[in-house]
């Protein structure tokens, strides 16, 4: 059987789908308690699922940027619409969250996709600095809540035990270590450089030298394009960056409004809020730190809910402080609430992606030229 492209998208979409049903049934609740809290939630699951349309809307401006480079190089020269890339960053992730290794689903699909407009090479290339500059954005976002965390602690807003120390050190260590990786990266291109890592593991040296082989000058060139766009047009490099790293702080709210729903509104001050957010953000730094050393579950089962347990718990006292949490009040079911809305909340946006990727496709150019095609085939009168 020949794998085309629109092959390859119906299985991408068939593995969301069963990823779905799986995680409809690896709830660690009952539906009776599922439902209690989305009741719970009520119309604050609005502003908690719509969050999202920012936070993806900004990862899409990031991306459309790094498309429509003026130095991309490559293929093609036709400017990427937004809507477009925002459909495309939707299903991506959605297949990210869906699949097992995150990203073995989203980053092919999406090259697969770009490429009916743009070309093969610069959808590579686009798709691959894009996810250099997400992940860079991340260990910038933990980098960042490190002194957050330690401000907090040196004020006794924030517990600073010898091991909360020792894996803050450790923290820190790997964002620089990753600073330096990604700059050599942005630099010279990394694309060959993975190719030949890859070869080094058990089972994939052969594979490794005949991808090398067969493709060398196309990786070579993707790794050209790369560096070409980080050395001669900053502009765009850095703007893309700030975009990742605020959608982190924008994704914040979502916890905000879980946290504010769940609590007795405490002081109700300003600055109570403020706090609430800087807590909002940590939580978020810490759960999305956890997911990504355990990236390999699907839809992260188990690692998410873990990294928001271990962040709540962490934060307990100040929180039911700023909540207004009675003693009574276990901090745990304040994690639960939170681990069940998120997954919910993922659950919709998964189906969403889902929906988008059989919807559109065409673009104006395709149909303008396919009318110019019909139009040379119709025998002259």
């Amino acid at each position: 059987m020949k794998w085309t492209k629109k092959r390859v998208t119906n299985l991408f979409f068939l593995l969301g789908v069963a990823a779905v049903v799986v995680m409809l049934f690896t709830f660690d609740v009952s539906f009776v308690e599922l439902w209690g809290h989305i009741k719970r939630a009520g119309l604050w699951l609005i502003p908690i699922v719509g969050v999202w349309i920012f936070v993806y809307a900004m990862n899409a401006v990031a991306w459309k940027d790094i498309i429509n480079s003026r130095h991309r190089g490559g293929e093609g020269d036709e400017r990427v619409g937004f809507w477009y890339i925002y459909k495309l960053t939707i299903s991506g992730y959605a297949l990210n969250y869906a699949t097992p290794m995150g990203g073995l689903g989203g980053e092919p699909y999406r090259i697969l996709e770009l490429s009916k407009r743009v070309g093969n090479q610069r959808a590579t290339s686009s798709v691959i600095l894009y996810v250099m500059t997400h992940f860079l954005a991340h260990f910038s976002f933990w980098f960042f809540s490190i002194f957050v965390y330690l401000v907090l602690a040196l004020h006794g807003a924030a517990p600073l035990t010898t091991a909360i120390k020792v894996f803050i050190g450790i923290i820190f260590v790997v964002c620089l270590l990753a600073g330096y990786v990604f700059s050599r990266g942005y630099k010279h291109g990394m694309v060959v450089k993975i190719i030949k890592f890859l070869g080094k593991l058990p089972g994939l040296k052969r594979w490794s030298a005949r991808f090398l082989d067969k493709h060398s000058d196309s990786l070579a060139r993707i790794d050209r394009q790369i560096a070409e766009m980080h050395s001669q047009d900053k502009r765009t490099f850095y703007g893309s960056l700030v975009m990742e790293f605020l959608a982190r702080v924008v994704q914040s709210l979502e916890i905000l409004f879980m946290l504010l729903l769940f609590g007795q509104g405490g002081d109700g001050s300003l600055q109570g809020l403020a706090m609430l957010f800087v807590y909002s953000m940590l939580i978020v730094a810490i759960t999305t730190l956890l997911a990504n050393i355990i990236g390999f579950l699907p839809m992260q089962l188990g690692v998410q809910e873990g990294g928001f347990v271990v962040s709540i718990s962490l934060l307990a006292e100040p929180l039911r402080v700023l909540l207004g949490l009675p003693e009574a009040t276990g901090i745990g079911e304040l994690g639960i609430f939170v681990c069940i809305i998120c997954r919910v909340r993922e659950i919709i946006w998964i189906a969403i992606g889902l929906v988008l990727m059989k919807i559109g496709g065409t673009s104006l150019k395709d149909v303008k030229q396919a009318a110019l095609e019909q139009k040379n085939k119709t025998p002259q009168e």
